[in-house]
């Protein structure tokens, strides 16, 4: 309660104030940014991630002061999730991404390419995507493919540090979404929280998950391996240790949503190409990206899929295993530069 008010009164109105002095103050930071860029290695490094950040803040402004209409046309909040107001927020989503992206994709220059099944391979069939985590930048792509690419409505999982930015909070505590602790403490029964969201998919939903629990790092590898020795699953531990891109999955969540959404198939996702890029200081250093992001999809039928739990964890960890290669075989491909 206290943190929803924390974005409500305070971070809500912060980033909407540093969107106007930004704007205000325009020529100023172009200026200087333009004159940093002389000094910085690569092409007009300052500028393009200025202009970026700017971008990303007037579009979360935009969508602060509509969900605040949306909640006051709603009857100050009383039907905000009726449909037809569930179906707005969707589509503010939606605009959000679509013009992120293919902003983020102009100014850094990035191509991404996907592979796999195209959006007619499904045909209004309920999903559970299945997803590698692999830092923000990768989750915006896959949200935006799953959005604009195969129409689908997203019900996501996300750490629950994501909740502090205003517009995320607000918009998906609105939406079928979940925040949750990677690491619950006692008496925190996530699974049935993400079985209660799983529950009910329609034609056009998409159930996404990261089974991983954090995007990958060599310092948390080695700690989700330490962990499964501590529980004394050693097999699982040795098969983690042979994935070098990947952690090893946590299964609870998926299996939760795999029993509650009986008739959904999986689709799995693998991508590679921003896989390094997790804070503004990776955004520094990695721009100017001029990269090919790789998207790989894997529909899996559900009459495919096990349905004894410890043959799924053994499914979940093989596929796992498969996506480990595929990420090593297809590092990102460097654009030619300008």
């Amino acid at each position: 309660m206290i943190a929803a008010l924390v974005r409500r009164v305070v971070l809500a109105p912060a980033v909407i104030a540093l969107t106007v002095f930004l704007w205000v103050f325009a020529p100023f930071w172009l200026i200087g940014t333009g004159i940093a860029s002389a000094f910085v290695p690569g092409w007009l490094r300052p500028v393009r991630l200025a202009w970026v950040a700017i971008v990303h803040l007037t579009l979360e402004s935009l969508i602060l002061v509509e969900l605040l209409g949306l909640w006051i046309a709603s009857g100050f909040g009383l039907f905000i999730r009726r449909p037809f107001f569930e179906r707005i927020h969707y589509d503010l989503v939606h605009a959000y991404l679509v013009v992120f992206v293919r902003e983020s994709r102009r100014v850094l220059r990035l191509k991404i390419e996907t592979v796999g099944p195209t959006p007619d391979a499904f045909p209004g069939d309920p999903l559970l995507v299945c997803c590698r985590h692999a830092g923000p930048g990768d989750s915006f792509i896959l949200m935006y493919a799953l959005m604009h690419w195969y129409h689908r409505e997203p019900r996501v999982v996300l750490k629950d540090t994501l909740a502090w930015d205003p517009a995320i909070g607000i918009m998906l505590h609105r939406l079928p979404a979940r925040f949750v602790q990677p690491n619950p403490g006692a008496g925190e029964d996530v699974e049935s929280q993400i079985s209660e969201m799983a529950r009910g998919l329609d034609a056009n939903d998409a159930f996404v998950i990261f089974p991983e629990g954090g995007n990958f790092t060599p310092a948390r590898r080695e700690k989700a391996i330490r962990k499964l020795r501590s529980l004394g699953l050693e097999r699982m531990a040795q098969r983690a240790e042979r994935m070098k891109n990947v952690l090893a999955p946590r299964p609870g969540g998926f299996l939760a949503a795999l029993d509650a959404a009986p008739d959904a198939d999986v689709l799995l996702v693998a991508h590679t190409g921003l896989d390094h890029v997790l804070t503004l200081r990776d955004v520094w250093h990695e721009l100017p990206m001029d990269k090919q992001i790789i998207m790989r999809w894997w529909r899996v039928p559900r009459d495919e899929i096990p349905t004894e739990r410890e043959e799924q964890i053994d499914w979940l960890f093989d596929w796992w295993a498969r996506i480990d290669a595929w990420v090593e075989e297809n590092r990102p491909a460097e654009l030619p530069r300008r």
